[in-house]
């Protein structure tokens, strides 16, 4: 058996899946990376050598014929974590090995990576068909599935601590992988990719021209039926989904992005409205939904005037933060508190003011806040200030001023309103920061 040297280069991404149609990029030869040399596993039961990209075969049921390839870091810990490194068309395995700092990750942190590669003509994978969108429903998916089965049994490795990454086409398997497998994965990161559901056809084709477009739009409740879709009467915990983007892509076109947040929030139960939103880098925007830590249900990073070939080094280790692989231990950090709210009401026959005080006890400054509340039966709200209203009654949302948009952590904002009352005039409850529960 042999090392292969490892070498950090950028990949090539899914342009290739548009070349199928047409549209091969020019540039295209040039930046197809060299793949290493990996070495063939006869027997599924052994262990892979470690500090080397190996090939294991007779995995187990495997339908559209992938192959598997595995990188274990001499460190590898007890009860590793998993991760499934997923490429991009026209690459494969040995590719997103050689193009990513996954592995470099593993040998910092112990944990192993699996990296399927495909065999079909166009090392595209299927995220089309009937098959791949369905649980067990033989493409795809199934193959993957089966490269985690042996990646647990081998290496007694830890199923709370599966995760899904992938460029372009690998970033479109991600999110299919999430859908049809929500009891397998953690969570995942996408780079450049589309929601669950949107490339389907029915004819056979690995190309759906419309949805690459960006011009399929559904509501939050539509994508996220689709993934529900995938695998009926499942009532458990669903993975988390951290998502990048390209303003300027135009292989997988930028409203994809959006489109993805929709689904994902939906499926996560949290609120559409970010609760967090910051800069990290120069000409990144970055969202985050339910939650404002590291490890919020969903997290969005949108990236200006970049294309679809967005992915280079430093990307995997936000991916590894938002897993949750670069501390210790297998539970998820809990989110710190979001906010805290006083309130209070001063009252006459049939109307009344109320005050209500927020208070940001997270550790991220909001840019742009709601707060929703319910009002006691009988009140109406008539005029208020330090935000705008609506409805007036029952289940409220109080949208920021633009001169208090900005709430830094511990900062507060205090906001008011006139109300009739029918004999109820007691404080407002229930309250919500961009959809998180105040205390």
């Amino acid at each position: 058996m042999t090392t292969t040297p490892r070498t950090t280069r950028r990949p090539l991404l899914c342009t290739a899946l548009v070349a199928l149609l047409g549209a091969l990029v020019p540039l295209l030869a040039a930046t197809v990376l060299t793949a290493p040399t990996a070495v063939a596993r006869p027997r599924a039961a052994d262990a892979a050598p470690t500090a080397a990209l190996t090939e294991v075969t007779n995995f187990g049921t495997n339908p559209s014929n992938l192959q598997m390839y595995l990188y274990v870091p001499d460190n590898v810990t007890a009860k590793p974590a998993v991760v499934v490194a997923v490429h991009y068309c026209t690459g494969s395995g040995p590719a997103m090995y050689n193009g990513t700092e996954w592995a470099q990750l593993a040998d910092r942190y112990g944990f192993v990576v699996v990296y399927p590669s495909v065999t079909r003509a166009s090392k595209c994978f299927d995220v089309a068909s009937p098959q791949a969108l369905t649980r067990g429903g033989g493409s795809d998916p199934v193959g993957i599935k089966s490269m985690i089965d042996w990646t647990v049994r081998t290496y007694s490795a830890d199923t709370s601590r599966i995760f899904a990454t992938g460029i372009s086409s690998g970033a479109m398997m991600t999110n299919v992988l999430l859908g049809v497998y929500p009891d397998v994965f953690a969570a995942g990161a996408a780079f450049s990719g589309v929601p669950f559901g949107c490339f389907a056809t029915t004819n056979g084709s690995e190309w759906n021209s419309e949805c690459a477009n960006g011009a399929i739009s559904r509501t939050p409740q539509e994508w996220g039926d689709l993934v529900r879709a995938a695998y009926p009467g499942y009532t458990g915990p669903r993975p988390r989904m951290q998502t990048w983007h390209g303003t300027q892509d135009d292989v997988l076109r930028y409203p994809n992005f959006g489109e993805q947040i929709k689904q994902w929030t939906n499926v996560l139960g949290v609120s559409q409205t970010p609760a967090a939103s910051d800069t990290p880098v120069s000409g990144w925007n970055r969202t985050r939904y339910g939650g404002i830590g590291d490890r919020a249900p969903v997290e969005a990073i949108s990236l200006q005037g970049v294309g679809h070939n967005l992915y280079v080094n430093g990307m995997a280790s936000r991916a590894l933060t938002f897993f949750g692989l670069d501390s210790s231990g297998p539970a998820p950090q809990p989110q710190p508190g979001a906010c805290k709210v006083t309130a209070t009401t001063s009252a006459w026959s049939t109307g009344l003011t109320g005050s209500v005080t927020l208070t940001n006890t997270g550790t991220t400054t909001l840019n742009g806040w709601q707060l929703a509340f319910t009002l006691p039966t009988g009140q109406t709200i008539t005029n208020g200030w330090g935000a705008t209203y609506a409805p007036a009654s029952g289940t409220v949302t109080a949208t920021n001023a633009a001169y208090n948009a900005t709430l830094a952590p511990n900062a507060s904002v205090t906001i008011g309103y006139q109300a009739n009352h029918g004999g109820n005039s007691g404080a407002a409850t229930a309250f919500k920061l961009n959809g998180t529960v105040c205390t």
